[in-house]
């Protein structure tokens, strides 16, 4: 993968966030245990110590902020050297060069607020101890499905169903099809109903709360007492806890 070098013609970048449905959802924040064990390979430590602080900044600024190169530079001990061929420049080329960041016109870049998983090439490249890590790490994680990624996948797959065209009833009850635990499904269905009413009211501004539902407030965490108590409860009885299934037998 040749890097082109992005073109810096200023004293900051000002930052915006990079939005992505599935990989916000599914993918780790540049500051977790697997950014750090296997992504900081792939993109060196200058790399991911910009994309660590970018991430800070874009927690703390949703919409976005000016980063000062010659204060970022020297945060991460690179001292005052921000030119063309930096090590900062070369910093924000990989994040380009891997797609977790994309010009905009300078000087502002989009960055992304969650890496993905790595990909399979990715991986073998990875020294042979963290290779055999991530594999493990991906089978048990395959294996067990915790309520955290159920919880995900049923808000991905009902998203995906709204954005198709579906109302939230439909798409709750299309959860339920796929065998989604109904506590599950009732609050993966309402999150997504209120991110694709959300989308809509930034493109169409004329549409805001204009059909957004009033549901009775369901906390998280009772979500997920409720499938934790079942999921023991089917252990117990000695049936697979297993409690989302797509249609092509896939673990959701």
């Amino acid at each position: 993968m040749t890097a082109v070098p992005i073109p810096i013609t200023t004293d900051y970048v000002s930052v915006r966030p990079w939005s992505d449905v599935v990989i916000d959802e599914l993918g780790h924040d540049p500051r977790s245990q697997y950014a750090e064990t296997y992504w900081l390979s792939v993109l060196g430590p200058t790399t991911t110590w910009l994309l660590r602080m970018i991430a800070a900044g874009l927690e703390e600024h949703p919409d976005g902020f000016d980063l000062d190169l010659a204060d970022t530079a020297r945060a991460i001990g690179l001292g005052d050297r921000c030119g063309r061929q930096s090590p900062l420049t070369r910093g924000f080329t990989r994040l380009v060069q891997f797609d977790l960041a994309q010009p905009l016109g300078a000087p502002v870049l989009a960055v992304r607020r969650k890496v993905p998983p790595l990909t399979r090439r990715q991986v073998q490249r990875l020294p042979a101890a963290l290779q055999e890590a991530h594999e493990k790490l991906v089978a048990e994680h395959l294996r067990t499905p915790t309520v955290e990624h159920m919880r995900r996948r049923a808000r991905q797959l009902a998203l995906s169903l709204l954005e198709l065209g579906e109302d939230l009833e439909a798409g709750e009850h299309q959860l339920l099809r796929w065998n989604f635990h109904p506590a599950l499904a009732r609050e993966a269905a309402t999150w997504a109903w209120e991110r694709h009413c959300a989308n809509r009211a930034r493109r169409d501004p004329s549409t805001a709360g204009s059909d957004l539902p009033h549901p009775e407030d369901r906390a998280d965490a009772g979500v997920r007492d409720h499938v934790h108590d079942d999921v023991a409860e089917r252990r117990r009885r000695g049936l697979s806890p297993v409690l989302g299934i797509l249609p092509d037998g896939d673990a959701a």
